[in-house]
């Protein structure tokens, strides 16, 4: 096994060789990060677990970017029929009305990937995967704005313009990043690990991109008397509170830009499922809420 590679697949023949890969993968043993502990867990691979929590996320992101560009219905087709409660007023089939060329396009790009993600790690785990949960990006994001500009900013919306469509996505790509490499100590087959580097690549890229377009308007104000910079900031700083600490805002203590968050070695930093799932669901120890209602589905959750 050690010398094979999964490769993203872009057809029906690939997604069978990579459910055909998850079956041969053999036993192993992995520490699953809980609440900042290293916690054993039972001597037999956990990849599929590991696999469906990452699946769980991109579920997430491919909702929120499909449903700005107008392609919400393409994953509504994959994972079963959970809810996805969008905002009011937004058009299923047309998106969000851009005003930017470059943020529409960086839109529809990113779209594109996290739905090739989706699909990847649903045919990869296939019987195996974990169905779509509910998920909330409505609701979740008003949580979200308001919690993290101190009651500021009431009923935000992601889609309503491209700055705060800009402001939505910086929430989940540092967050699928630190997921992610936290995530590989996980990981026991070559293979997925390959795979999962690959698709945090990408992930990277992603959130270099939405940082440059930020830092390009840090000094715009944003709502509420609020620049760019400020709420950015204040966005990273209540992530940075309930996920361990490691994030950063479009600027260091010495004003220097930072386009890629990293630790004093210059290493993206890795969190723990706990502390991603601290984040998503808005509350430290939740078990359920705020972008997902009623929970992951799968084992970790």
């Amino acid at each position: 096994m050690s010398d094979q590679i999964l490769p993203v697949p872009d057809s029906a023949l690939n997604r069978r060789a990579a459910l055909g890969l998850l079956g041969k993968v053999g036993l192993g043993t992995a520490a699953l990060g809980l609440g900042g502990a290293a916690v054993a867990a039972p001597a037999k691979n956990i990849d599929a677990d590991v696999l469906n929590f990452a699946l769980n996320l991109e579920y997430l992101e491919a909702a929120f970017y499909l449903a700005a560009v107008g392609r919400i219905k393409e994953l509504r087709a994959i994972g079963g029929g959970a809810n996805i409660l969008l905002p009011t007023g937004l058009d299923q089939d047309r998106g969000m009305q851009f005003k930017d060329a470059n943020v529409q396009a960086l839109a529809r790009d990113i779209a594109e990937d996290e739905l090739q993600h989706v699909k990847f790690l649903h045919g990869a785990l296939g019987k195996a995967a974990a169905p779509r949960p509910v998920l909330d990006l409505n609701g979740a994001f008003r949580a979200a704005g308001n919690a993290a500009s101190g009651g500021k900013i009431t009923g935000f919306n992601p889609y309503l313009n491209d700055l705060f469509f800009l402001h939505g996505a910086f929430i989940f790509e540092d967050v699928g990043v630190t997921a992610y490499n936290g995530a590989a100590t996980l990981i026991t087959s070559p293979a997925y690990l390959q795979a999962a580097a690959g698709i945090l690549a990408v992930e990277a890229y992603h959130g270099g991109a939405i940082r440059t377009m930020l830092y390009q308007q840090r000094q715009v104000t944003a709502a509420a008397g609020l620049y760019v910079g400020q709420v950015v900031q204040a966005i990273s700083s209540l992530r940075g509170k309930v996920g361990g600490m490691k994030d950063a805002g479009l600027t260091d203590a010495a004003g220097m830009a930072v386009f890629a968050p990293a630790d004093r070695n210059g290493v993206a930093y890795p969190r723990t499922t706990r502390e991603v799932l601290n984040i998503v669901y808005l509350a430290p120890g939740a078990s359920k809420g705020g972008f997902y209602p009623n929970g992951l589905n799968g084992t970790i959750k």
